[in-house]
């Protein structure tokens, strides 16, 4: 490259600055919600993790209604068959589910039931020859339609994990004396299961749940590509391909500060599930 043109470059990115200055300034345009221009989508990098945050949201949100649905449910159903031949069963359907890798996993899904079967589209978010001309009822079915897949690929996975921690929670609450009242009253099973033990197992749970949307966040990353879904995991995975480090910077503090919300998120429906916590507090 000719010497000028870098010296320009450099000059244009504010390279032929001091370091220390330059650490400066990206932090005062950062408090200015300015995270610098994409390489190699020329557009500013705020618009970009714009643009996608909303995919990622849409996909994150449905799997762990997935996730969390299908996991509580399982876990129950454990607990109130324990040491049974189905809890043996679904405990090592669970672990073989929590156990796989969600990119594998994706593409099994993908090609059977996208490939072989036919039953939904390989990838993408909506159809792009006939979304645009579709009602807007169409347009909801047919992003619902392309959403199937790569949901069901993360609500898979971490719906082996929440059916663990489900089952265990339970069983250690029906050891408590409370529950031993509400059978010495003749309440029937299901009710001191569910209107009793359930509550109490449900903390350690809520605190998974908040947690577990900067993991859907990162696990996004492989699902997205995969499935060409064009949310921050796939920005993340081509910036880093591109070797676009404004955009690679930009996604990892979006994920940071989901990490952070994460967490914030799990002590507060923690504390507003438990009246014990806020007593302490």
């Amino acid at each position: 490259m000719d010497p000028a043109v870098v010296a320009r470059l450099q000059h244009n990115y504010g390279l032929d600055r001091p370091l220390l200055e330059q650490y400066v300034r990206y932090f005062v345009e950062l408090a200015h919600g300015e995270l610098g221009e994409s390489f190699y989508q020329r557009r500013p990098v705020a618009q970009a993790i714009a643009d996608a945050v909303p995919n990622t949201l849409l996909l994150t949100i449905t799997a762990l209604a997935i996730d969390f649905a299908l996991g509580i449910l399982i876990g129950l159903y454990q607990a109130s068959h324990a040491r049974r031949r189905s809890d043996v069963a679904l405990a090592n359907v669970t672990l073989f589910f929590y156990s796989l890798p969600t990119f594998w996993l994706a593409l099994v899904l993908q090609l059977c039931c996208a490939v072989w079967l036919g039953w939904f589209p390989t990838g993408g978010i909506t159809d792009p020859a006939i979304h645009d001309s579709m009602p807007l009822l169409g347009r909801i079915a047919d992003r619902l339609y392309h959403l199937v897949l790569p949901a069901v690929t993360l609500g898979l996975v971490g719906a082996g994990g929440t059916a663990r921690f489900q089952r265990a929670a339970l069983l250690d609450a029906l050891g408590h004396d409370y529950v031993r009242t509400a059978r010495a009253k003749g309440l029937a099973e299901p009710a001191v299961l569910v209107r009793h033990a359930w509550r109490d197992a449900l903390l350690p749970v809520i605190t998974l749940a908040g947690l577990a949307l900067p993991f859907l966040l990162t696990g996004a990353v492989l699902i997205e590509t995969v499935f060409s879904w064009p949310g921050l995991g796939k920005l993340a995975a081509d910036a880093i391909s591109a070797r676009d480090y404004p955009l690679v910077l930009g996604t990892t503090l979006v994920a940071t500060c989901a990490v952070v919300l994460g967490s914030l998120v799990a002590d507060l429906l923690t504390a507003a599930a438990d009246p014990r916590v806020r007593l302490r507090s």
